[in-house]
């Protein structure tokens, strides 16, 4: 995406905020005031004028801002903390939640007004966050990240072995019955060449999660909710499988080892 033309990243940017935002081409246009075939050609041909742009802007809740961020090239590759951010994170659970607050582009006073934090604390973790290069802070209790969006936490990192083992339990202990929730568990055998296709499929649906989440960062705290998707596959096989697997007679591999000519 990032060698993409401005212009171009900029459409998409757009055109990601109307599906997050449930919105159909027919739908704008009737907003707007224009047929759908005069909307279909001005995003085919990203030919907007600014005059434009500020009413689409108003449809989707969104300022320039926002949807400059959202249009924004990203470097090749997972992204992560530095081990010493790692380490800070894990050594306060507390700080760890502010910085998620952040990271989900909460703002100070949504943090002070949503959560049981006192200003004075909630100062000094800001402050906290900002000497370690995690956020930009600055007049009026602005914060903005100074890490990419998009790091993943190191496996093996700090921030996993103080928490993985807890989310993790936190996360499956639920029942998975009500509305916008899902637990399935399916096994089969695969070829690899299957896997290699279902992995990338995976790997979209993670992307598209995260674009979601993206485009709905720009919308009130009060509008989103905190949501949880685990992604897994790896070989495997049910012990009680296992259990039903024929195995060679002890002293087999021995006696097929002594019969082979020296």
């Amino acid at each position: 995406m990032g060698s993409m033309p401005v212009r171009s990243r900029f459409v998409e940017a757009l055109k990601k905020s109307l599906r997050a935002r449930g919105l159909t081409y027919a739908q704008l246009a009737r907003r707007l005031g224009l047929s759908e075939p005069s909307v279909k050609r001005m995003f085919s041909r990203g030919s907007f004028t600014l005059a434009r742009i500020e009413q689409i802007l108003r449809v989707l809740e969104l300022e320039l801002y926002d949807i400059a961020r959202l249009s924004r090239g990203h470097p090749a590759g997972p992204a992560a903390l530095t081990p010493e951010q790692e380490s800070v994170l894990a050594r306060d659970e507390r700080l760890l939640s502010v910085f998620w607050l952040v990271l989900n582009d909460r703002s100070f006073e949504e943090i002070l007004q949503e959560f049981a934090i006192a200003r004075a604390e909630l100062t000094l973790a800001f402050a906290r966050l900002a000497r370690a290069r995690l956020i930009d802070w600055g007049p009026r209790e602005r914060a903005r990240l100074a890490v990419p969006r998009d790091f993943q936490w190191r496996a093996g990192g700090a921030v996993k072995k103080a928490y993985g083992t807890r989310v993790m339990q936190e996360f499956l202990g639920g029942r998975f019955d009500a509305p916008g929730e899902l637990l399935r568990f399916e096994a089969r055998d695969l070829s690899a060449d299957s896997v290699a296709v279902l992995r990338r499929k995976l790997e979209r649906l993670i992307a598209e999660f995260n674009e979601s989440a993206e485009v709905d960062s720009t919308l009130p705290g009060r509008r989103r909710t905190a949501f949880g998707l685990l992604v897994a596959c790896r070989p495997w096989e049910f012990s009680v499988m296992i259990a039903l697997k024929k195995r060679k007679p002890a002293g087999a591999q021995a006696e097929g080892s002594r019969s082979k000519p020296a």
